[in-house]
């Protein structure tokens, strides 16, 4: 194989040498091109194809879904042998959706947990536990919405021999909590950090040193090759790391006066839905819904 891959042009060869590598494996950042210029320090870059532990049948099934108008992302997870499903942050108009997924992969959907009280779309867990007896939501304590399960700093959702633990993450509101998985390789961050970017913090109990304090304290705090799959992205993104987000966010890479500053002056206009999203979402999304 390596006399084959050292023939072929130089971004052909390094798309084949990922894919046989193992699941996580630093690499010299020279191999491959456009990674780094011959200015910037030497240094490992983690390599970690996030399905490659799926594959292995050593970590969850892992689905990410999205739902286009308000830009949010619904991550379906389950443990193959048991068959028992997690729903992380279901949207109101892709309920039929996600529902046809867990039947056709005949999952048994115990838990939808929503991040934080959204306010940009309706919850779709209201309408998921009408359809699904037994299937219980979930939401932090702190949120001020109403759940089967109140959610606490340390409390883990556990679907077969796998878990998620809650990691308390307040800031954009009181009750955003971010979801880890067990092996602590992939993070939930819900709209407490995004994306090269991060929640507002200028309505619902938002703050921006508190959701500085958050990030650096129990997001930045998980190893750099954690992958991190947010609630929204508005440029098409799918995912990041730790590592990436600990070195090139814009605004979390500065200082917290640096931050708080930057989070003043964003003048963002409000939310659409807010007005409807946020009261039928203190009510598991099933106000006048």
């Amino acid at each position: 194989m390596c006399s084959v891959v050292n023939r072929l042009k130089p971004a052909l060869a390094y798309t084949l040498w990922i894919q046989t590598t193992a699941y996580s494996r630093k690499v010299p950042a020279h191999i491959g091109p456009g990674l780094r210029t011959s200015k910037q320090p030497p240094e490992s870059v983690i390599i970690r194809p996030y399905c490659s532990r799926m594959e292995l049948g050593k970590g969850p099934f892992f689905r990410q879904l999205f739902e286009s108008v308000s830009s949010t992302y619904t991550y379906l997870l389950a443990d193959t042998e048991s068959r028992e499903a997690v729903l992380i942050d279901p949207v109101l108009e892709t309920v039929d959706r996600d529902l046809k997924l867990v039947e056709e992969l005949g999952f048994n959907l115990k838990v939808a947990v929503n991040t934080h009280c959204h306010a940009d779309h309706i919850t779709g867990t209201g309408q998921l536990k009408n359809r699904l007896f037994g299937m219980k939501s979930a939401i932090s304590k702190h949120s001020g919405a109403s759940a089967d399960i109140m959610l606490s700093e340390g409390d883990k959702i556990s679907f077969g021999k796998h878990y998620l633990t809650v990691r308390e993450t307040p800031g954009h509101t009181d009750g955003c909590v971010t979801l880890v998985t067990g092996d602590q390789s992939m993070a939930f961050t819900g709209d407490t950090l995004l994306i090269r970017g991060c929640g507002r913090t200028d309505f619902q109990q938002g703050c921006s040193r508190r959701l500085y304090a958050s990030v650096h304290q129990k997001i930045f705090t998980l190893p750099p090759q954690c992958l991190v799959f947010p609630a929204h992205d508005y440029k098409g993104q799918t995912a990041s790391t730790v590592g990436e987000e600990r070195r090139f966010n814009p605004r979390l890479t500065k200082s917290v006066e640096e931050f708080v500053d930057i989070m003043t002056n964003l003048n963002l206009p409000k939310p659409a839905k807010i007005d409807i999203a946020v009261p039928a979402n203190l009510v598991c999304g099933l106000h006048e819904v």
